[in-house]
C-alpha cells in the first residue's frame, strides 16, 4: 500500500519519477524541488492511485486538485473511479487494463467530474504503473497537460489562483 507522509514525500516521488521513466522512456522532469515542484507548482495534473481492486487517490498535486476540486485531504482516500461518471466507468477500466498489461499509455481523453459536478476532460493523458525497488505494482499514475470544460470551452487555470475554472 501506498501511504505518503506528505504531498512532497521524497520516497514517493522517487517511485514516480523512476516508474514513467523506466515505462515511458523519457524523465517526467528534471532537477532538484521536483517533489515540491510537482506538487505545487507543475502546470499539469498529476495523480495516483494505490493498487487496491477499487483503487483510492494517493496523490493528486494542486493542479488535478484545482480541476476536480477537491482539496489534499479529500482527494486522498477517495476511490479513483469516483472522478467518472458510472456511464464513463467501462472507458476509464479499458484505460487502467491497458495500462496494467503494458506499463503505460498514452493520448487517452476521458470526461471526467469535479466535486461540483461540473464535467471536463482530461486531454492528452499518460498513465504508467506505479512499480517498486522489489518489482511489485504498487498503483498507478496519470499526468494530464490539457484539459477543457465539457462544453466545449477551454478550462484552463487561473495561475494565480491555481484553480481549474
Amino acid at each position: 500500500m501506498l501511504d505518503l507522509a506528505s504531498p512532497t514525500d521524497p520516497v514517493f516521488v522517487r517511485l514516480l519519477l523512476h516508474s514513467y521513466e523506466r515505462f515511458v522512456g523519457t524523465p517526467l522532469v528534471d532537477g532538484e524541488n521536483a517533489a515540491a515542484w510537482l506538487y505545487e507548482d507543475a502546470p499539469f495534473g498529476l495523480l495516483a492511485h494505490d493498487a487496491d481492486p477499487d483503487p483510492r487517490f494517493v496523490y493528486a498535486n494542486r493542479t488535478a486538485q484545482g480541476c476536480f476540486e477537491y482539496g489534499w485531504t479529500e482527494f486522498t482516500g477517495l476511490r479513483s473511479r469516483l472522478s467518472a461518471e458510472p456511464d464513463r466507468q467501462d472507458d476509464r477500466n479499458r484505460l487502467l487494463a491497458d495500462v496494467e498489461s503494458n506499463g503505460f499509455s498514452t493520448g487517452y481523453r476521458g470526461l471526467r467530474i469535479a466535486k461540483s459536478r461540473r464535467r471536463f476532460w482530461i486531454e492528452d493523458v499518460t498513465m504508467w504503473n506505479l512499480v517498486d525497488d522489489a518489482g511489485l505494482r504498487v498503483g498507478q499514475a496519470a499526468v494530464f497537460p490539457r484539459w477543457t470544460d465539457a462544453t466545449g470551452a477551454p478550462a484552463g487555470w487561473a495561475e494565480a489562483e491555481r484553480t481549474c475554472s
